[in-house]
């Protein structure tokens, strides 16, 4: 074995002990959460380059957020100090300015918000064709593949993003609107308080939704209404699993409202690969789910992309590594020409011979000369070297089935022409 380079401390403790040539099955991921560690340790360069271009088209998300937190932060400094009615000059009562603020602001900046996610959108369309081939255990380049995605999966995210993006538009000023009412006392304030409630259970419930519709455009061809459909269905039907899976994903994002220290954190992770972790963790539990609901039950199903099944009960394998396998062995009985026969390594002066921009026939007669002198010292090697012990033993393994199928048919041969004699001995 070669001498392996040294590596770093974080190298080591993301990569684990160089493995050596007795390479373990049983290293390699074999299930969802060990291919998840996997991917992360393994390719986490690659994580954080497609975090890096998904933040790209981000930007005018981030900055439409940004401009809205300052314009409320800078109407709350302008609110009177005494908002009681008591004071001089006499001051009316402003009870629900505040939220009549907040309000005027949504609407103009939450409808920004809307138009800037379309353009986040289109990042989110490349990072999520590159986290799923992750999760398949592709090779990818990230770049071409990061392009490559946006070419296809633009139409369904856009689309997914801006349903998404209205009803979130909707539900929250239906919260500050209920706000108001509430702050300035005429309304019923349980039934607001409710109605607000089941307006936050709706954004969480949609969000389910919209990280269903991202997964399954990636992964499969669907209008936009049959999409929507499946999103719905794996949304109620999945509700418990769900809920873990995005509290998982939501860490980075969890970390940011914890403020203090912990935000500082959330923000560095979010940075570097906060939004790449998120859809891997997604995208890793989502293909759980396609191969347990989708691909498992129809013909020609791919299960298990990605992972290497242990082998099942009585020690029999998956079907998936019984197919490869199967494979591996079809291949194995084709001969191979280039390694069954010796090729002569180019370690000599023969060489072709160049024509001159203006050659005669002394030229060609020299061009083909230099062709055959190549082709009989090819030849000769060959023959000098037919016998050389990895030739004999790799033919050997193909010459011993033709002779033992000649064997086979021999025997039939004799047992017709057995059976014809003693037909025509009964004639008799």
């Amino acid at each position: 074995m070669a001498q392996g380079e040294k590596k770093g401390f974080i190298a080591r403790m993301l990569e684990g002990k160089e493995r050596d040539e007795n390479y373990a099955r049983s290293t390699l991921p074999t299930g969802r959460w060990s291919l998840f560690w996997d991917i992360f340790k393994g390719r986490f360069s690659k994580l954080v380059i497609v975090n890096l271009l998904i933040i790209v088209f981000c930007i005018p998300l981030v900055a439409v957020y940004f401009l809205r937190y300052m314009m409320v932060v800078g109407q709350g400094t302008m609110l009177p100090a005494n908002m009681t009615g008591i004071a001089w000059p006499a001051m009316p009562d402003i009870a629900g300015l505040e939220q009549q603020m907040i309000l005027s602001t949504d609407l103009l900046w939450g409808a920004l918000m809307v138009a800037a996610g379309l353009i986040a959108a289109v990042g989110i369309s490349g990072g999520i064709y590159v986290i799923r081939n992750l999760v398949w255990t592709e090779g990818i380049f990230v770049a071409n593949d990061f392009w490559r995605g946006i070419k296809i999966n633009i139409v369904n995210v856009l689309q997914s993003t801006l349903f998404y993006g209205v009803f979130l538009y909707l539900f929250t000023i239906s919260i500050d609107a209920a706000s108001v009412v509430i702050a300035t006392g005429s309304g019923n304030e349980t039934l607001l308080v409710i109605s607000q409630a089941i307006c936050y259970i709706a954004i969480v419930l949609l969000t389910m939704v919209y990280l269903w519709m991202l997964s399954m455009s990636a992964s499969y061809k669907l209008k936009f209404f049959r999409l929507l459909k499946n999103s719905l269905l794996m949304t109620f039907g999945m509700i418990f699993h769900n809920i873990f899976f995005v509290v998982l994903m939501a860490i980075p994002v969890i970390l940011i409202l914890l403020g203090s220290f912990f935000a500082m954190i959330g923000y560095i992770i979010l940075i570097l690969f906060g939004i790449s972790y998120m859809l891997l963790v997604w995208f890793d539990y989502s293909q759980w789910v396609f191969d347990k609901y989708f691909e498992s039950k129809r013909e020609g199903g791919k299960v298990n992309r990605g992972i290497y099944p242990k082998a099942g009960k009585g020690g029999e394998q998956s079907k998936a590594v019984q197919q490869y396998e199967a494979e591996q062995a079809e291949a194995a009985k084709i001969r191979s020409d280039l390694a069954s026969r010796p090729i002569k390594p180019i370690t000599d002066d023969l060489k072709v011979y160049e024509l001159p921009e203006s050659f005669s026939r002394d030229d060609l007669k020299k061009l083909r000369e230099s062709k055959e002198a190549i082709v009989e010292d090819t030849e000769k090697y060959a023959e000098e070297h037919k016998g050389d012990e990895k030739y004999v033993v790799y033919n050997a393994r193909f010459e011993q089935p033709a002779e033992e199928e000649e064997k086979a048919d021999g025997k039939k041969d004799g047992k017709k022409g057995g059976s014809k004699k003693k037909k025509g001995g009964s004639g008799k």
